[in-house]
């Protein structure tokens, strides 16, 4: 019996995942792993900047698919396989511990991404791996069972750069996504369904717009939307001299990938820098803080905790001079603060990637791989990990998760599959 060969196509964190897994768990199974450029694990490298954001301390699985825009339904499944609590273990195992800092996010306690990249390469290392680099995929051609029958070929011919061909049992495709998805034009012979793909994280351009004389200012907890659509998301918020960013901004334009690039990134945002009221609670708490604050400036005296920059930045767009006090408050000016506070609209015109939290909203259709195995229904032998399929999370670790779990997840049923067949 010839031995079984696995090629593992991406060389990016859920591709290495899967590769140095499946011969780990099969020794007897040939592992060759093809990279398109001359870097490996550069999202690793790059990520947590610089530190790698392994994964998220959440160790509920409920609570952790609340972070995943798309394909959450899917992860639901695939974590009851791989967890959280199973990369830690993982890692610690090869003698990488992790730490988690206040918001949750976890990285190795070395604070270096490198610490990461040399585990999975040493791993790659001993189970002997075949890490191809430089070797981009030009055509998958797909053997039926009629044409293998009895003549001992393999299931996949694989053509890569420079005349290169590959015969290989099984395929695990880790290309990553957007923009990567759209140049795999070979996956279109696979006849999956592809959602097309579009960016996901990224922070809102607001050119021309005051707001961003303020960069730098952080408000810790805010709400915003998008006027026209049911998009929301909640927490801190950060503006830059370009728009607004933070974990509040990031997770909206996960949560509305598909919808902002429909409308070319033009849109009008809603902010309610008090959260904790909505505009007719506002309404109904101001005779109360009119006369408590009544003789005092109200550029000195507030309720609200927003920077004082932001405070007088509010009162500025609603015409209120410097010296005025509560009581002085005409009804024009106190209507238009309390929409500020609660409703604050700005023109959004455009993105701007999130640093290097690069995440695409889109790819292969779940609903035709097979969650316990991360195998093609269409095709049997063929696998997919990673960005490729149409799941993405919010910025925090939860991506990389998701790598880690659809590696392991392809990398188990690959090295059973391998030794069941010998």
């Amino acid at each position: 019996m010839k031995q079984k060969q696995l090629v593992v196509i991406g060389g990016g964190a859920a591709g290495f995942f899967a590769a140095v897994n499946a011969a780990r768990m099969n020794p007897a199974l040939k592992v060759t792993l093809l990279e398109k450029s001359h870097k490996l694990l550069s999202k690793v490298r790059i990520s947590g900047g610089g530190r790698c954001n392994v994964t998220h301390h959440c160790f509920e699985i409920n609570e952790m698919i609340k972070n995943y825009p798309r394909g959450a339904h899917f992860l639901k499944k695939a974590f009851h396989h791989f967890f959280t609590t199973d990369t830690i273990r993982w890692f610690e195992e090869r003698g990488v511990a992790l730490k988690t800092e206040s918001d949750g996010r976890m990285f190795p306690v070395t604070n270096q991404s490198e610490t990461i990249i040399e585990c999975l390469l040493k791993e790659a290392n001993r189970y002997e791996v075949d890490i191809r680099m430089n070797a981009e995929v030009k055509e998958i051609k797909m053997n039926d069972e009629q044409q293998l029958h009895g003549t001992g070929n393999k299931k996949f011919n694989i053509c890569f750069s420079d005349s290169g061909f590959l015969d290989a049992d099984f395929i695990c495709m880790a290309c990553g996504g957007y923009p990567k998805l759209s140049q795999y034009n070979w996956l279109q012979s696979t006849a999956h369904h592809i959602e097309s793909p579009v960016p996901s994280l990224f922070t809102f351009n607001m050119p021309g717009n005051t707001i961003t004389g303020l960069m730098g200012i952080s408000v810790e907890k805010a709400v915003a939307k998008i006027a026209g659509m049911k998009l929301m998301a909640e927490g801190p918020l950060l503006i830059t001299h370009w728009g607004m960013s933070g974990p509040c901004i990031l997770r909206l334009s996960a949560l509305g990938a598909k919808e902002l690039a429909a409308n070319q990134y033009h849109f009008t945002l809603l902010v309610n820098w008090v959260p904790e009221f909505s505009e007719q609670e506002l309404r109904k708490s101001w005779p109360d803080w009119r006369q408590q604050y009544g003789a005092n400036k109200i550029y000195l005296h507030h309720p609200f905790a927003l920077p004082a920059r932001l405070w007088h930045y509010l009162l500025q767009q609603s015409d209120i001079a410097e010296t005025q006090r509560w009581s002085e408050l005409l009804t024009r000016q106190q209507n238009t603060l309390i929409q500020l506070l609660t409703a604050a609209p700005f023109e959004v015109k455009g993105k701007t990637t999130f640093k290097e939290e690069f995440v695409t909203c889109g790819g292969i259709d779940v609903s035709e791989i097979d969650v316990n195995t991360m195998q093609s229904k269409k095709h049997p032998g063929l696998f997919f990990a990673g960005e490729i399929l149409n799941v993405d999370g919010i910025t925090g670790g939860f991506n990389f998760q998701h790598a880690w779990t659809s590696g392991w997840i392809a990398a188990k049923a690959v090295a059973s599959m391998a030794a069941s067949a010998a």
